[in-house]
């Protein structure tokens, strides 16, 4: 087994993407969840950028890591100014790190062009800046930016600028892909020169006893860091691997400067679940989802639903055929057991998902009833009528467990409509208050009348409701809705056309998602609004009696 070290960026490089700004507490927060799943170093950013990243460095003294060690990210000295004049450089040293990244020019069109330095100037700054950052006790990354571009262009000068770092005394030297355009077996190719120029034969391999070598000890260690401007920074820094590199750069959830930086959740699963690699402790792996949500939260994006291993649609199954044969033997369908990397299997509700869907669906409130009971043919009639209508429940699996509990007589509504009114104002008449709604309720045998204002009418409409229900149901008041979406079905009709209304609900538990159809967006948004309600309820009255029994 190889051991792979892992550092992330996504507090340097993945703040660079678009969208994308982090607080002081939002970093501390993201290295504890790095450490947390085992990363062995974080890029926490450049010191000497911005007054945020110095005040974060000294806030992450106090930090008490298991895993990790912080890595402070800089370049090598000006042209022309000795290291102990260079501000950046001081910055790092300020920082308090162990670990240091210093990134240098490889490609001899930089060095002319862009830092309008001669080729043995450029070698010079970065045997200075590496050898003086060693000399005050730094461990010393060095990456190599625009090495693949470099080394393709004039690999000798590519290879003199490595020979220059390592002269200086880095550990570590980093190829980076920083334009992103290398194909596959460029990155193998290139990998696979610099660990026979650097590293002795079979460093970071087991020996003859089984016994695990760091390059370190023999040599320096080559690593590997990729951009996905041509979808390949998996594919690349995998190959790299093959070719020897062991230190694997990346962003946890792949974001980043224009289109992205390898992603790492899925190049750590790749590695350590099917290339006999170590990337994070072994117990660590089952964390793995968990943690990228944690991060996304905090980075306040959406964890995309298709990312491999992580993503909520990594195992989820939608075709009859597939979920009748997965419910039978997973690995029919499964690359590998979706609890491997703490994530859970899905199965889809749609007008193509089958009797087997129904029955797994079915059967968590009434283990009696068989795929040839007649109640599941109707059920399945219902769920082809709905969708028919626009209703789309694989994005709303509370709004099918109600129907399902509905159709099989495990269902009692919580409250009843009378009516409700809604009106709006234009031009508004106070901030966030654009709106009204009226609702009359018959809640345990009691009718109930209540007003709510908001930002719009249905947020008016939310209120009111809550109002009616928080008195017999306080556990309304714990439910947050996290997202709102409309789309228009039939855009035909104009503004007469059909909406379906999709709503995110939360209680900071448990996240769960309704819907309604209707050709009115209020209406819709009611139907939706009451699923989320009484489902909430539902599970609330459940686990109450789950603790009775």
């Amino acid at each position: 087994m190889r051991k792979i070290q892992i550092l992330d960026s996504t507090l340097r490089d993945g703040s660079q993407g678009e969208g994308i700004s982090y607080s002081v507490q939002d970093k501390l927060n993201i290295v504890r969840a790095l450490d947390e799943l085992g990363i062995s170093f974080i890029e926490a950013g450049n010191p000497g950028s911005n007054p945020k990243d110095m005040e974060f460095f000294q806030e992450a003294k106090k930090l008490s890591l298991k895993n990790a060690s912080l890595v402070a990210f800089g370049s090598t000295r000006r042209k022309d100014i000795s290291c102990a004049e260079d501000a950046n450089l001081q910055s790092l040293l300020s920082a308090g790190t162990d670990y240091v990244c210093i990134f240098g020019k490889t490609w001899d069109f930089q060095v002319t062009e862009i830092l309008h330095a001669t080729l043995e100037e450029n070698l010079e700054m970065i045997r200075d800046t590496v050898a003086y950052l060693v000399q005050k006790g730094k461990k010393v990354i060095f990456d190599a930016e625009h090495f693949f571009t470099g080394f393709k262009e004039n690999a000798d000068y590519a290879l003199r600028s490595l020979d220059a770092a390592v002269q200086g005394g880095a550990f570590c030297l980093c190829l980076c892909e920083t334009k992103g355009g290398a194909m596959p077996m460029e990155c193998f190719n290139a990998t696979k020169t610099v660990v026979n120029r650097f590293c002795p034969q079979d460093a970071s391999r087991e020996n003859a006893k089984g016994i695990l070598v760091d390059a370190n000890s023999a040599g320096v260690c080559v690593g590997i860091h990729t951009h996905n401007d041509s979808g390949l920074a998996v594919a690349n820094s995998l190959l790299a691997v093959e070719a020897g590199a062991t230190h694997v750069q990346g962003v946890l959830l792949g974001f980043g400067e224009r289109t992205g930086n390898a992603n790492l959740s899925t190049i750590i699963a790749d590695l350590q679940l099917k290339l006999d690699c170590s990337c994070i402790p072994e117990e660590n792996m089952k964390t793995l989802t968990p943690i990228c949500k944690r991060v996304a939260e905090i980075t306040n994006i959406a964890l995309e639903s298709g990312m491999p291993y992580v993503g909520a649609s990594a195992f989820a199954h939608k075709a009859g055929m597939h979920i009748d044969a997965v419910i039978k033997n997973p690995f029919a369908y499964e690359h590998i057991p979706p609890e491997a990397v703490g994530n859970e299997r899905v199965f889809l509700m749609s007008e193509v998902a089958g009797r087997s869907m129904i029955i797994e669906k079915v059967q968590k409130f009434d283990k009696s009833i068989t795929k040839s009971s007649p109640i599941v043919a109707e059920i399945v009639k219902k769920v082809k009528d709905l969708e028919h209508d626009g209703y789309q429940f694989e994005g709303a699996d509370a709004s099918f467990e109600i129907l399902v509990r509905k159709s099989i007589g495990k269902y009692q509504p919580f409250f009843n409509l009378h009516y409700y009114k809604t009106s709006g104002e234009f031009p508004r008449f106070a901030d966030d208050q654009s709106a009204f709604a009226q609702v009359k309720l018959d809640v345990e045998g009691k009718a109930v009348i209540t007003a709510g204002e908001g930002d719009g009418p249905v947020n008016a409409l939310d209120v009111a409701l809550r109002k009616a229900l928080v008195e017999f149901y306080p556990a309304v008041s714990q439910i947050r809705l996290t997202d709102y979406k409309v789309r228009v079905l039939d855009g035909k009709s104009a503004t007469a056309s059909r909406v379906r209304v999709l709503i995110e609900s939360s209680d900071g538990n448990d996240t769960w998602a309704t819907m309604g159809v209707a050709g009115d967006v209020i209406e819709a948004s009611y139907i939706a609004l009451v699923d989320s309600f009484e489902y909430k309820l539902i599970k609330d009255l459940e686990k109450k009696f789950a603790k009775l029994i």
